[in-house]
């Protein structure tokens, strides 16, 4: 973590939950830290983003039941498991379903190939539905045996984020 006020916010955060849990969450804030991630607070969440293109990647916090939640952008990703395809899946199944802005009025706040931009997923009918890749999905029941597959994807978004979101700047 870069200040005092991020490592204060990440550890208050942390010191709340049980330490199994807290050891699988620290290992993933690390590995964003290493990626270029901060810490900020975003109301009753933390979310981790980019100085380079600004743009969140992980959002972490508790959810309306006081569990916490670890939720992943990784749109842009591509041959995850069947566990992610799953949390597509559960993202684009609600009753509540709309198609994403982007494609319903042609809004094109995002950069880079729309196929890349937006979670997809193929019904068993052969309708193919989208999520805004924008958003960071819940992965209930995150465990250590999440860590690899979390760690790759986190990865390959950001090399995408960087691709298409970054204006230009300068890298470390």
């Amino acid at each position: 973590m870069r200040t005092e006020k991020q490592r204060e916010l990440v550890e208050g955060f942390l010191s709340a939950i049980e330490p199994e849990q807290g050891a699988v969450y620290r290992e993933l804030i690390r590995h964003l830290s290493g990626l270029g991630y901060g810490p900020k607070k975003q109301r009753s969440a933390i979310v981790f983003i980019c100085p380079w293109h600004k743009k969140q990647i992980v959002k972490m916090g508790r959810d309306r039941k006081g569990q916490p939640f670890f939720a992943l952008r990784f749109s842009a990703c591509r041959g995850y498991s069947e566990r992610f395809r799953e949390i597509v899946r559960h993202a684009v199944s609600g009753e509540n379903y709309k198609e994403p802005g982007c494609m319903a009025k042609g809004e094109d706040f995002c950069k880079g190939p729309i196929g890349q931009r937006l979670y997809t997923y193929e019904l068993p009918s052969g309708e193919t539905r989208y999520h805004c890749g924008a958003k960071a999905l819940a992965i209930p029941g995150l465990g250590a045996e999440d860590v690899p597959e979390i760690k790759r994807l986190m990865e390959e978004e950001h090399r995408f984020l960087m691709e298409y979101e970054a204006k230009g700047e300068e890298t470390p």
